[in-house]
Parts: structure tokens; C-alpha cells; sequence
């Protein structure tokens, strides 16, 4: 379900939800921003227990995944408990997470506050905690019984976490959408109307995961621009979505490189990039030898690798991505420096 809070309220009055007990994870700027529209138009969460998490990917541990674990065993949450994650994609990523792992799986409600979650993280069942210095490296596959999208929840955002989703929007339309990939990337394009794409985006994201649920074919092709783009993260500690487009214009690179792509689009996308991060304030990435040698051991533990090279999703032309080319370290040394 991709509607918003009046279509939740209606949900939760059916007989399905009958007996069930909420509790809302939550962190800090969705208890201010977003808690009380939630509670006072959902007239079944009125009475929901909250628990509050780190704000960003710090909530993505172990050590908070048992926190919220231990309350809801303290609260006498059973089978029948219904978890409700209010916030971007580090809250949803770990709602899911510790809804699988809970007495062997319970209900949960992805209900994403950022424009990043609405056209990602929130959909297609992937949960994870990020270990051992290494993003997303253990999860489940466990998709939320129900993801809503409510529009007013971006009035909250900053302008750059703007930016974090529009990137992500901007990804699914290159591997799947040629057409939605030129409206999104054309130099008269108006930020304040993305989101009226959020649903066209939506829909190609959960079309692909249902044809590879469990992302062993198809659905790698949603991982376009993320080898690079995790390892730019973590490295840099840049935000995610600003990761994923300078990740995606690495792969662009390659792709010219290595599967025909033609150097119109790589130009088009390196040049709305560096327009866009300059009209939202973002400072430009560079990156020397020395700090790509500390990022290519990040590139290899990506779950995508296999066999010791490094292997990412590539463009043959806009909405043909190929999955699983093999790229060289010195290939991603000539790709990096490039930015």
C-alpha cells in the first residue's frame, strides 16, 4: 500500500489488525516532526507504545537492534505485536531487522519521514544492521505487511536530505526508466516537484523486487551505483544519498568504458551532478590515490563481490542496466580519480 496516513487509518480498522499491539521505533526528529501527526490521524496508534533509537545510521547496531528487543520482551510484546517504524531508512532498515529476528518474525509498518526511504529503503523487504565496520552486513529479507507514503512528512526535510532522495529516484529511473531518468536529470527540472514522482518510482521499485525477491537476478540491478557509492559512505562519511550519486557516476564511467554506454549520458549525469550539488550547498568530492587504496578493501567486502574482484551493475544505454561485471582495481583507480 503506497497511501498515506488516511489510507493507514483505514487499514488498521479491519478485522486483520483486530487484537493487535503497536509499538512506534522512532528516533528523535521523528518524535518532534512527525510523531503527532501520526498519532492524532491514526486513531489505532493512539495508544502505541514508542521506543526511540539514535538518529541516523548510528541505530544500525547490534547492540540497539537488542535494546529494542529487550523492551519489547519487558513490555510483554507477543506474536500478535505489530512494530511501527516512523523515520528515514536507518529506522526502517532496523524496524525490519529486529521484526524478523523477534519470536522467529512479527508484523511490521514501514512509514518512511524522508524522501530516501519513501523511494528506497523503505521498500522491498531488505533489513540490515550495519557490523564489524561494514554497512548492511547482516539482515534479512522481510518485507513490511505495509509501506505508506505521506507526502506531508517532506515539509520536515532539509534541502539537502532532498537530495538524498532524489538520487536514489534518480537510480531506479537509469536502470529501468530512460524516459523518468531525462525528467529527473533536465536542467530546467524543479526540486519542489520531484516528489509528485515518488509514486512512478515506487511502483518500478516494488515491479522489480517482486520478479527477484530475494535480489539473485534482476533486482541487483536496484545496486546501481552502491559499490561505490557504500564504500564513498563509509569512507567519507558523506551522507548516503550524495554517496550513491557520486557512486553512480563512477559506474557511468565504467560503463562507457566497458559496456557501450555513450558518453552523451555520462556528460548529461556529470553535469547535472555538479549543478545540482552546488545549488544545494553540497561541497564537491575528490578523491587522491592514497584515499582510494583505503577504499578499494571496502569496494571488495561488498555483497555483490565474489571470487576477489570487484563486481558492479553497469549501463549499456539508459534502462538497460547489466548485472555482475567484473571491474579491476586499477579499472575503479582510473574510474575514482575521475571525480
Amino acid at each position: 500500500m503506497y497511501g498515506g496516513l488516511a489510507s493507514l487509518a483505514r487499514e488498521l480498522e479491519k478485522e486483520a489488525w483486530s487484537g493487535a499491539r503497536y509499538t512506534v521505533l522512532l528516533d528523535e526528529n521523528t518524535f518532534t516532526h512527525c510523531l503527532p501527526a501520526l498519532v492524532s490521524r491514526v486513531d489505532a496508534l493512539q495508544e502505541a507504545e514508542f521506543i526511540e533509537v539514535p538518529v541516523g545510521e548510528e541505530c544500525k547496531s547490534l547492540e540497539v537492534a537488542a535494546q529494542v528487543w529487550q523492551t519489547l520482551l519487558e513490555g510483554g510484546a507477543d506474536r500478535q505485536a505489530v512494530l511501527v517504524c516512523l523515520g528515514g531508512g536507518a529506522v526502517c532498515d532496523l524496524g525490519g531487522f529486529v521484526a524478523a529476528g523477534y519470536k522467529r518474525g512479527i508484523r511490521h509498518v514501514n512509514v518512511p519521514t524522508t524522501l530516501l526511504a519513501m523511494a528506497d529503503a523503505a521498500i522491498g523487504g531488505k533489513t540490515a544492521i550495519d557490523f564489524g565496520g561494514v554497512k548492511n552486513s547482516i539482515g534479512h529479507f522481510y518485507p513490511a505487511v505495509l509501506t505508506v507514503l505521506e507526502p506531508s512528512f517532506l515539509a520536515t526535510l532539509p534541502q539537502q536530505e532532498l537530495f538524498n532522495g532524489m538520487a536514489e529516484m534518480v537510480k531506479t529511473a537509469a536502470v529501468a526508466d530512460g524516459e523518468l531518468f531525462r525528467s529527473l536529470t533536465a536542467p530546467d527540472a524543479q526540486f519542489s516537484m520531484q516528489p509528485m514522482l515518488l509514486k512512478r518510482v515506487a511502483r518500478i521499485k516494488d515491479s522489480v523486487v517482486k520478479a527477484d525477491p530475494y535480489d539473485h537476478g534482476i533486482r541487483k540491478i536496484l545496486n546501481f551505483g552502491h559499490t561505490f557509492g557504500h564504500a564513498i559512505e563509509v569512507y567519507r562519511g558523506v551522507p548516503h544519498g550524495v554517496a550513491v550519486a557520486l557512486g553512480m557516476r563512477v559506474a557511468m564511467y565504467l560503463s562507457v568504458k566497458k559496456t557501450g554506454l555513450v558518453d552523451e549520458v555520462y556528460n548529461a549525469y556529470s553535469q547535472w551532478l555538479a549543478s545540482t550539488l552546488s545549488a544545494f550547498g553540497i561541497p564537491r568530492a575528490t578523491f587522491t590515490l592514497k584515499d582510494i587504496e583505503q577504499m578499494l578493501p571496502l569496494m571488495h567486502q561488498d555483497k555483490k563481490c565474489a571470487g576477489g574482484e570487484v563486481r558492479c551493475v553497469l549501463l549499456q544505454e539508459l534502462g538497460a542496466a547489466v548485472i555482475d561485471v567484473s571491474v579491476s582495481d586499477n579499472e575503479v583507480r582510473d574510474a575514482m580519480l575521475h571525480l
